[in-house]
């Protein structure tokens, strides 16, 4: 992705076609040992597709696409929601977007509060999330997790990895589906990198459970024709038998935000909403 510093104003999402030809992934810089399996099969699993941005005034976004452009949004009754009109917030006068080169920290400058990808057309707030000011306690981040020894075990991982501050949206759509989304944001890229490389991703399966998910996998059905530049995903499914609901998760790393995106539905959360929302909060923070 092309490095530049983006404009104080508003920027609108509009994405291009996805290319028919693909480039090779580019090979990964050098991980800790117990992380190189990982990275292998990234590289054969995983295809990377650069957006050119053209310009200040220029951004990318998925609504305005093509469903047939999209892996998995091919038809009208594919599921896929309509979300409002998204934009970026504006960034301070004089902060360069967090992939600038002048950026050495990739800090998001812009109110993470504002990175939140909002809800669909039609569902309903989860208020709980909505936090104090719009900034979420950890202690209600850490709730989604299943083990209370887990819980004080990441409690302890995010104050020791000067967690800055926790933002979240949540809601309900018509059908039953929740979706939650938190957005976490340290002192450095290095930091948020770190802490999601050894802690929260795994080849196989989250090494953390969600509550109601205690055995999940990588989802190996996400397309990965779609990638965001400059943000890493981990989707994971949970596997049969679902409990109460089937759970979708996502982690996402983007400068210095680690990010987590959750489907629940009973019975069985689509896969086309949670590849959307997943995608759609990609590009917010990339």
């Amino acid at each position: 992705m092309t490095e530049q510093t983006e404009t104080t104003e508003q920027q609108h999402l509009v994405v291009p076609p996805v290319p028919e030809a693909l480039p090779e992934a580019v090979a990964p810089v050098q991980a800790p040992k117990d992380r190189r399996v990982l990275r292998a099969v990234l590289r054969w699993t995983a295809a990377v597709v650069v957006f050119a941005v053209a310009g200040a005034g220029t951004a990318y976004g998925i609504t305005r696409m093509e469903r047939t452009d999209v892996p998995g949004l091919a038809t009208e009754s594919d599921g896929r929601w309509e979300y409002p009109e998204i934009v970026r917030p504006p960034l301070p006068s004089g902060s360069p977007g967090p992939f600038a080169e002048a950026n050495t920290a990739g800090s998001h400058y812009a109110d993470l509060r504002g990175l939140l990808l909002p809800a669909p057309e039609g569902a309903t707030a989860d208020k709980a999330l909505d936090g104090k000011a719009g900034w979420l306690a950890t202690k209600d981040f850490l709730a989604a997790y299943e083990s209370k020894g887990e819980r004080e075990t990441l409690g302890t991982l995010l104050t020791d990895h000067g967690l800055r501050h926790i933002a979240a949206r949540g809601w309900t759509t018509t059908d039953g589906t929740r979706t939650r989304i938190y957005l976490l944001q340290f002192e450095t890229a290095a930091v948020a990198e770190s802490l999601e490389q050894n802690y929260f991703s795994s080849v196989m399966a989250p090494p953390y459970a969600l509550k109601g998910a205690t055995q999940s996998l990588m989802d190996e059905e996400f397309p990965t024709k779609v990638v965001v530049e400059d943000v890493r995903r981990y989707p994971y499914t949970e596997t049969k038998p679902y409990g109460a609901e089937h759970v979708r998760q996502a982690y996402l790393v983007s400068g210095d935000v680690l990010a987590l995106v959750v489907q629940s539905k009973k019975g069985g959360a689509g896969s086309v909403p949670f590849q959307q929302t997943v995608v759609l909060q990609s590009q917010l923070l990339g």
